[in-house]
């Protein structure tokens, strides 16, 4: 118990309307007993409110004769105090281990690189089916449905772990309705943006191509929709298996599950995305009806259903609101992924066969660094206010190396991007040369360098871009993977088609073996 200074006419700190942030000070006291045992920093945190006119409080509610404080007038009369003796930004919550993080992130990074390289070789087989030969849009769907697919089922596990981590999944009651609200709020979100991907694939490519056809669309729009809710629907048990099996171990969920997210789901949705794309093509001409059948059963009874659901569901109903624009804006970043692609793979040979493998490993690693910053901003502080072993605008250096908190994340998940990149890429390499080699050191060096940048350039960025969400009191859990994977998916497309377009000016130029 650590008495408070100056404490003035306040009876209670502001709790936000989640259960995820709590500081509760009573009297002249904070109450480390009401915050969550596993955040140490929260306990050792002392909270004073100094030279504070709380006439200038923006917005009270009266509960029960407690005054709670909505949000403060200047954010500066929250201060947070740090009671240990040491100034090393790093000495501070959570007490994780290194070893402990890397082992952690690096058992599920490698595990779903099977799912990336997969992803990889997959694409790279696909474009001899008719229907990617004929349909040209399907090469512009492909990175921005992955991405869909992985911002959506992200965001659930980056949800989920911060729930886990809070110690808010002991009541089977509530967690059962967490898991309900937020499937639901996912297949919402999939049968909508799906359709509207779809919708801009089909618009892109008619530009590019100079032609528009009335049943790619309508073949379009319905395997997009079935391949995003399929996929979600499937993937999302998945994760929170693997988030409840990480709690249960007493390991940490941000490490594991966001990984495995992104990866596994990119070989599942290809695989369901080429297989319904196939069945379809050959039934499009000859039966229109059926694909638009399909597209309306999904937007006239089962979207309904699924908004049901959501309204009624606590956890969810205000991000069925709210949490559209990430979503969305991330939709139109990856379909300009999707361009790139559309444009490399008719001019270089094997471009898509590792365009998967970088754009899965950098919306791996920084998922993880997103939802770790979430869960220790959640941790340790009430949104609006930046806690003390943070920053909110930081250099590079100190945001990706030494300087905060994070960085200590980020250095780890830089140093096995290196490793990491090398395994896939040579694995990926055997297997679509069937057991022979054709890389060369130059391609290596190239295609590690742009990955390096890349993942350097999204931690930045992820970094920047959660401070400033929670500064202005958005939910970063639901609101930055999104962006931060769909830069990922962009980035890795453009670095990686600029790592060809070199290879070729110097004569280097990646060569796989002509298949049969």
């Amino acid at each position: 118990m650590v008495a408070l200074p100056d404490l003035g006419t306040a009876e209670e700190a502001y709790r936000e309307s989640s259960p995820t942030n709590s500081v509760i000070c009573d009297s002249d006291v904070c109450k480390p007993d009401l915050i969550p045992n596993n955040n140490e920093l929260t306990i050792t945190t002392v909270c004073s409110f100094v030279n504070t006119d709380f006439n200038n409080r923006k917005e009270k509610n009266v509960e029960n004769g407690v005054t709670k404080v909505e949000s403060l007038f200047n954010g500066n009369s929250l201060e947070s105090v740090k009671s240990v003796s040491s100034e090393d930004p790093e000495s501070h919550p959570v007490k994780e281990k290194w070893h402990s993080v890397t082992l952690q992130v690096f058992i599920p990074f490698m595990l779903a690189g099977v799912g990336t390289i997969g992803a990889g070789i997959v694409l790279g087989n696909v474009e001899n089916y008719e229907v990617f030969k004929e349909v040209k849009a399907l090469y512009i769907l492909v990175p921005a449905l992955l991405g869909l697919k992985g911002n959506l089922d992200m965001c659930l596990a980056s949800r989920l772990s911060t729930q886990a981590n809070l110690g808010n999944m002991k009541c089977r009651a509530e967690v059962i309705k967490m898991i309900v609200g937020n499937i639901g709020l996912v297949q919402v979100q999939a049968i909508v943006a799906a359709n509207i991907v779809s919708l801009f694939a089909v618009s892109v490519s008619a530009l590019l191509h100079g032609k528009f056809v009335l049943e790619d669309a309508f073949l379009l729009a319905a395997a997009s929709v079935m391949t995003a809710t399929l996929s979600c629907f499937t993937l999302d048990f998945l994760l929170i298996g693997v988030i409840f099996l990480s709690f249960k171990l007493k390991l940490n969920p941000d490490n594991v599950a966001t990984p495995l997210a992104a990866s596994v789901g990119d070989v599942v949705s290809l695989v369901v995305l080429s297989t319904f794309a196939t069945f379809l093509y050959k039934i499009h001409d000859s039966n229109t009806m059926i694909l638009v059948a399909i597209i309306a059963g999904y937007l006239t009874l089962l979207l309904p259903f699924w908004v049901f659901i959501v309204i009624r569901n606590e956890y969810t109903k205000k991000i069925l609101t709210t949490g559209w624009t990430p979503v969305l804006t991330a939709l139109v970043i990856s379909g300009s992924g999707g361009l790139v692609l559309d444009t490399a793979v008719d001019q270089f040979n094997g471009y898509e066969v590792f365009q998967p493998i970088i754009n899965g490993i950098g919306g791996n690693l920084v998922s993880v660094q997103a939802s770790r910053i979430a869960t220790m901003l959640h941790q340790t502080s009430i949104r609006g206010v930046i806690p003390p072993h943070t920053k909110q605008f930081v250099a590079p250096w100190t945001a990706l190396f030494r300087g905060v908190l994070p960085a200590k994340t980020a250095r780890i998940l830089i140093a096995m991007s290196i490793p990491g990149q090398m395994v896939y890429v040579f694995v990926a390499d055997l297997i679509y040369n069937e057991g022979v080699s054709t890389l060369t050191p130059i391609f290596v060096l190239s295609y590690l360098a742009v990955g390096l940048i890349q993942i350097m350039l999204l931690l930045y960025t992820a970094h920047i871009m959660i401070h400033t969400m929670w500064r202005f009191k958005m939910d970063p859990d639901s609101g930055a993977i999104p962006y931060l994977t769909a830069l990922g998916d962009l980035l890795g497309s453009s670095l990686l088609l600029a790592a060809f377009i070199f290879l070729r000016s110097i004569n280097q130029e990646y060569s796989p073996i002509e298949k049969s």
